[in-house]
């Protein structure tokens, strides 16, 4: 609900959702390897990685911190707010023109950007990993 109290500044770009720079990192560079590769270096990063996506989709389920598929399952079923934030954006006129033109597409467009490379690093890294041998979560479960 304090998303959809927001959504408004959201639109005119004056809230914007900070990226992390583990994943400013991913975006440019998600394949780079580390100079002194090891599974305590790919366990530092993966963890950071971790810390701002939420648990990769090898990690058994957790009701305390739920899989990637769990969230998006969660955010399918929660329809009622989806309805709600669906009222507001639609009661603001000229929303798409106000998001282009101030930058809050943008934005958008970056962040999810951000995500996409960070799960593609952390890929990559966990693929690093068990070529190295390591043990999860440095390589996958």
């Amino acid at each position: 609900m304090a998303q959809i109290a927001t959504t408004p500044l959201s639109d005119l770009n004056v809230v914007k959702v900070e990226i992390p720079a583990v994943l400013q990192d991913a975006v440019r560079a998600p394949y780079a390897l580390q100079p002194a590769l090891s599974c305590d270096s790919l366990l530092v990063e993966i963890n950071a990685l971790n810390e701002a996506l939420g648990p990769d989709l090898d990690v058994p389920h957790n009701p305390q911190n739920p899989s990637a598929l769990e969230r998006g399952a969660s955010a399918v079923g929660n329809a009622a707010t989806g309805a709600v934030k669906g009222a507001v954006e639609g009661a603001i006129p000229f929303r798409g023109w106000l998001r282009k033109l101030s930058g809050a597409e943008r934005q958008t467009a970056k962040v999810a950007a951000a995500i996409a490379a960070g799960a593609v690093r952390r890929g990559f890294l966990k693929g690093q990993g068990q070529v190295l041998g390591c043990k999860p979560p440095a390589a996958p479960l």
